[in-house]
């Protein structure tokens, strides 16, 4: 697995403040955001590993083990696990020669040497040449897939770069706004031959100007003149698959709210199931009356 020095991703010295790390990211965070460079792989690229190194950095227990153990800094606690068991046994002591104060000697190479596959695998030890190196799982990986309403509302391939590496995924219709999906052995390589991590796909599904999502349901204003909400009629209203014609009731008031029965946003793996569209009636007062027109209004007033 190839080292990411989170510090040079950043542009900040190891000994950098939280405060100096924090700063760094919103600036580097703001530059490479993926809404400023559309279709920018290598930003987005760039992006990923500066969410990463934030992530890490600003965290006090993650950035002291990434400090101590560098690029391994995910297996610190069975690095450490296995020196306390190693240390164990080389206390332990046993009658015979080169022992002194309750070591023994032997057990750090040579005839006697007893490392464990763990030290084995990450630092070489001694002893035990031949015996077969642990392997470890690779770290998982997350990432932001940032979608349109009406993109999220189809299934549709997607190829995203993680890590420089190109991956096509298929994205079921009806992903919600931080919904999350695994893609499993898509996350960083395993060590000694390892399973690899596993892949968390973040979706940020952007607002529309049309519709509000909720849950499977969309809502929408629409205006309505003031003739036909006091005589009715007919209006045309967008749907997400194109446009219907909505009958509209005599002395509609203000504010009222009709169903469109299965015409709001797919149900999440569940093909031909749909939510329901909710209209609410704007009324829009009518402007440049000619004095005719005002004359009728005041004559309506007066009836």
């Amino acid at each position: 697995m190839a080292f990411v020095d989170y510090y040079k991703v950043l542009g900040v010295n190891k000994t950098a403040t939280e405060k100096d790390i924090k700063s760094a990211y919103r600036k580097l965070a703001r530059k490479y955001h993926p809404d400023l460079n559309p279709n920018d792989n290598e930003a987005n690229k760039k992006f990923q590993e500066i969410n990463e190194a934030n992530e890490v950095l600003t965290d006090a227990e993650k950035r002291k083990k990434y400090d101590q153990y560098g690029e391994n800094w995910q297996y610190a606690d069975a690095y450490e696990q296995q020196a306390r068991q190693q240390q164990n046994r080389n206390y332990s002591g046993y009658s015979g020669g080169g022992q002194q104060g309750g070591y023994n000697y032997e057990s750090f190479g040579g005839e006697g040497g007893d490392f464990s596959d763990f030290f084995q695998s990450m630092f070489g030890g001694a002893g035990g040449g031949g015996r077969q190196q642990a392997k470890y799982r690779g770290q998982d990986v997350n990432a932001e897939l940032r979608l349109s309403l009406l993109d999220a509302a189809t299934t549709q391939k997607q190829t995203i770069t993680v890590k420089g590496i190109s991956i096509r995924i298929t994205i079921p219709a009806g992903v919600e706004n931080g919904q999350t999906i695994k893609i499993a052995g898509h996350g960083s390589s395993g060590v000694n031959g390892g399973p690899a991590g596993d892949l968390y796909i973040t979706f940020q599904i952007a607002d529309d100007a049309r519709f509000k999502r909720r849950g499977n349901d969309l809502l929408a204003t629409v205006p309505l003149n003031l003739y036909i909400a006091i005589l009715g009629g007919e209006i045309t209203a967008d749907t997400l698959t194109g446009q219907v014609k909505v009958k509209v009731k005599p002395e509609t008031q203000n504010g009222t709210q009709v169903k469109l029965k299965g015409k709001g946003y797919p149900v999440y793996k569940k093909e031909g199931e749909f939510g329901d569209l909710y209209l609410t009636y704007q009324i829009q007062l009518p402007v440049n009356l000619t004095d005719e027109q005002k004359e009728l209004f005041k004559q309506l007033a007066n009836s």
